[in-house]
């Protein structure tokens, strides 16, 4: 799995403005979902306190894409990273906290 990780491409979170998100949930599970909201709650606690990044699984309108960056606020459907950057959490497939 961590192979098929790699090939997903790494981005820097300064062109996230420039990505296009459909509004489609990502996720299919409700155990997923919810696993999901948990680790955003504990990445957002973790970047406040701690400056700790996560690496985000996403999707855009072109495919999925990776990122690691620190999330400042889980705010409603919306995950709200540096510089007023936002990635829908529906096109979230998972956070890495390690």
């Amino acid at each position: 799995m961590a192979l098929a990780l790699q090939s997903i491409p790494l981005i820097n979170k300064e062109i996230i403005e420039n990505l296009s998100f459909p509004k489609t949930e990502v996720l299919n599970d409700k155990v997923a979902i919810q696993e999901r909201t948990e680790n955003l709650h504990k990445a957002t606690s973790l970047g406040n306190l701690h400056k700790h990044k996560v690496e985000i699984l996403f999707e855009d309108r072109e495919g999925l894409k990776r990122v690691n960056t620190t999330i400042w606020a889980v705010l409603g459907q919306r995950i709200y990273l540096k510089g007023a950057r936002i990635i829908p959490v529906q096109r979230i497939h998972s956070v890495e906290l390690d």
